[in-house]
């Protein structure tokens, strides 16, 4: 099974693939349609319904990686950089289809409306209670912030062996 990690658009959280997943991300993207670099952004942050906008700092090397194996090329169109899949890339892809088709696998069910619906719904709560905090926060002797600081970190132990199983 293929291990996802989900990112809010924040730029301390990881990447939603493993090291090595973008190049067959990519490559499928474009196997049906060429694109350009931003294009590609704006595909993976759809499908992901805003919860993963990969960075042009992660895509154009992949791209300039995947253009030096030969599995892509590239033509100008108006001014962009348009990249287009080659037969050997046609290839590679097929040759790890079942490890692209777990990575879709993964996405699909990582970015499905009911779970992207939950996490967004549950990251709202987090930002409400840090947001609560915050506002109180001068008002807060040091025993009441002690106390909150005993709960959230039960919480964050509760999460973590939640996340474990």
């Amino acid at each position: 099974m293929f291990r996802m990690h989900m990112k809010f658009n924040e730029p301390w959280q990881e990447s939603p693939f493993q090291k090595g997943d973008l190049k067959y991300v990519i490559l499928d993207l474009i196997k049906d349609k060429p694109s350009h670099g931003y294009e590609i952004i704006r595909i993976l942050e759809e499908r992901s319904h805003g919860f993963y906008t990969p960075s042009p700092g992660a895509i154009y090397p992949t791209l300039q990686l995947l253009e030096e194996m030969g599995y892509i090329e590239v033509t100008h169109q108006n001014g962009k950089k348009v990249y287009t899949i080659t037969a050997e890339g046609k290839k590679f892809l097929a040759k790890q289809e079942h490890f692209a088709e777990g990575i879709r696998q993964q996405m699909k069910v990582c970015w499905s409306k009911e779970n992207t619906a939950d996490i967004r719904e549950t990251m709202i709560e987090i930002g409400k209670l840090g947001r609560l905090i915050g506002r109180r926060v001068r008002n807060i002797d040091a025993e009441k912030m002690g106390r909150i600081r005993e709960v959230v970190s039960k919480a964050y132990s509760d999460i973590a062996a939640i996340l474990e199983q």
